[in-house]
């Protein structure tokens, strides 16, 4: 795999975490059906925690949920240090 392509993947996951967010506060609003918060987490911790944090940044939601204040977070540090560790591995510098 080459790094150019581990990251864009990387990104589609976050940008897809993020529609996610957004989908389920529009429904939200709406009073629809909704996204579970077992998906949103889910999406939070399979390398999507950049695109969930920025989500509940930009549309204020599920910001006063405890689970989502920290797995966010803690999800998006996790996932950008895994991108780090495997971007080094890939180009030998461990």
């Amino acid at each position: 795999m080459t790094l150019k392509l581990l990251w864009g993947i990387w990104a589609a996951i976050n940008v897809i975490v993020f529609a996610l967010y957004g989908v389920d506060k529009r429904r939200a609003i709406r009073g629809a059906w909704r996204i579970p918060e077992r998906t949103l987490l889910i999406g939070t911790w399979l390398l999507g925690g950049v695109g969930a944090w920025l989500a509940m940044r930009i549309f204020r939601h599920k910001t006063k949920h405890i689970a989502f204040q920290v797995s966010a977070p803690i999800g998006a540090i996790l996932s950008l240090l895994l991108m780090l560790l495997a971007s080094a591995r890939l180009l030998n510098l461990i």
